[in-house]
């Protein structure tokens, strides 16, 4: 399905500001429709005359039957059938006359609303596109009092669409998934006093302390006094209030008794006379608890993995401290060996602690790790560490066995891969490890390579019997699932590649 744009730009001639209103339009005419009750389908005009029009948008109410089972975006139609539409457009003005129509077997009533696109100067501008009002009427009866009023607010939000002073500018990073019609709704006289608040309105007053009812009461006043936060209670009032002089403020959340209620507050200004507010209310309270028992949790999983780091580099201390009163030189090295593998799980410990969530960026894992095995280099050898690529965002279990993993191969890299000074003639090419990443279909591939001497003529991967090249086997065959290849390089030199499945565990 093609989107708003493609329709747009490829039948119409309107510019990109124009179709940033109708993006705008689409964005919110959700609480026009609900307070409707009807479909509504966005409409522009495809030849000069306004003969024919294309649906570009369309949207069905939360609140009531819709009128059209099969989706209209794309639909063309013309002749008869669009004579409300292009009245509309020609003239400027909301379309409401006719007699009821059939769409096979539903009976709907047919209004046109005329979108227009204020100028910059804040003159009525033109019209660019038409908005189709169909309503079911086949389940037609008396309205009851919500009903009337959510009928006599679509009626002043349709005509400020006619004005161009609906939808107002969306805020930057404001979405608006919420609040909903349905949630609750409020409305206020130019004066700030509710006339009308539905019953889940006033159960979310309720909520924040206010046992009464709240017509007649001044929100503005009301709020600032229910908040438990005095300046909180201060901006919610003053938006209100912006809403009462012809602005559209942000959302606002209202804390009180342990209740958490979602308010916005919409002018009403049909044909540019402010004759009041619409205010929707959301009880928000469970979502609120949820989140902050998220943050709670999140805060908790970070403070375990800071503890264990702290664990770790004490573990990694306490062996430093033993190998220093080791005299064998071959437990020295194992201890040291074992120093260094701590350390490398308490760098992934460390860089989680400091994360939102159980993933770490894994490029500055592996730098710090190279750093540290560069440093196990003799001093007489000086041997460059560098990364090609990215690692990106990995997850935990997966981000820990591959530092366990990648240090092995570094340390090995360093220790083994090049001869000691003065053993054999200086290489023509310099003393270099690189370690190489990159994603492809959902694998992570990484390759460490080393410009030194090579493996010898009988190594033996899989009857290795180095510590450490038991512990990559295992690490990238078991913990990791994946796979892990050592062989000389053309070029001279050594690299292992391992392959590491990034699917779902």
């Amino acid at each position: 399905m093609s989107t708003l744009r493609d329709l747009v730009e490829e039948h119409t001639g309107l510019r990109a500001v124009d179709i940033d209103h109708l993006h705008r339009i689409a964005g919110d005419w959700q609480l026009l429709s609900d307070l409707s009750f009807a479909d509504l389908l966005l409409w522009v005009p495809i030849d000069e005359d306004a003969e024919s029009f294309l649906c570009v948008a369309q949207v069905r109410p939360t609140t009531a039957p819709t009128a059209y089972l099969d989706d209209q975006v794309g639909r063309i139609i013309g002749g008869p059938e669009v004579a409300h539409l292009t009245i509309a457009y020609k003239q400027g003005r909301i379309w409401r006359e006719g007699d009821p129509v059939w769409y096979g077997d539903t009976p709907a009533r047919h209004e046109a609303i005329p979108v227009r696109l204020r100028a910059a100067d804040g003159e009525s501008g033109e019209v660019i596109a038409v908005i189709g009002r169909d309503t079911n009427l086949s389940t037609a009866r008396t309205p009851s009092q919500l009903e009337l009023n959510y009928l006599t607010t679509a009626d002043d939000l349709a005509q400020m669409v006619a004005d161009g002073t609906f939808p107002p500018p969306r805020r930057p990073g404001e979405t608006t998934s919420a609040p909903r019609v349905g949630d609750g709704l409020v409305r206020l006289d130019a004066s700030g006093k509710v006339t009308y608040a539905s019953p889940n309105a006033q159960s979310a007053y309720r909520r924040l302390g206010f046992a009464s009812h709240l017509v007649g009461e001044d929100l503005a006043v009301l709020s600032g006094r229910l908040a438990d936060d005095p300046l909180e209670g201060t901006e919610a009032a003053n938006r209100v209030l912006a809403a009462l002089g012809g602005e559209a403020p942000s959302r606002q959340e209202i804390d009180a008794r342990g209740a958490t209620v979602l308010t916005r507050a919409l002018p009403l200004m049909p044909a540019g006379v402010p004759i009041g507010a619409l205010v929707l209310v959301r009880d928000i309270t469970e979502v609120r608890r949820r989140d902050r028992a998220l943050i709670t949790k999140d805060a908790t999983i970070r403070e375990i993995h800071h503890r264990v780091k702290n664990n770790l580099q004490t573990v990694a201390a306490l062996l430093r401290l033993q190998a220093r009163r080791v005299g064998i030189p071959a437990a020295k090295a194992a201890l040291e060996e074992s120093v260094r593998r701590v350390a490398s799980i308490a760098i992934v410990h460390e860089t989680l602690s400091m994360s939102t969530d159980e993933e770490v960026e894994f490029d500055q894992i592996i730098d710090r790790i190279a750093v540290a095995a560069a440093e196990v280099a003799t001093t007489e050898t000086s041997i460059r560490m560098r990364r090609e690529g990215t690692f990106g965002v990995l997850p935990a279990e997966i981000a820990t066995s591959l530092a366990m993993v990648l240090n092995e191969l570094l340390l090995n890299a360093v220790e083994h891969g090049f001869p000691p000074p003065g053993e054999e003639p200086p290489a023509a090419t310099p003393a270099e490890v690189v370690v190489s990443a990159y994603r492809f279909r959902k694998q992570l591939h990484v390759t460490v390579a080393d410009s030194g001497r090579g493996l010898p003529a009988d190594f033996d991967a899989e009857r290795g019997g180095r510590l450490g090249l038991q512990i990559v086997r295992a690490l990238a065959t078991g913990e990791l699932r994946g796979t892990i290849e050592l062989r000389n390089r053309a070029e001279g030199g050594t690299e292992a590649i391992l392959v590491v499945p990034l699917t779902k565990r």
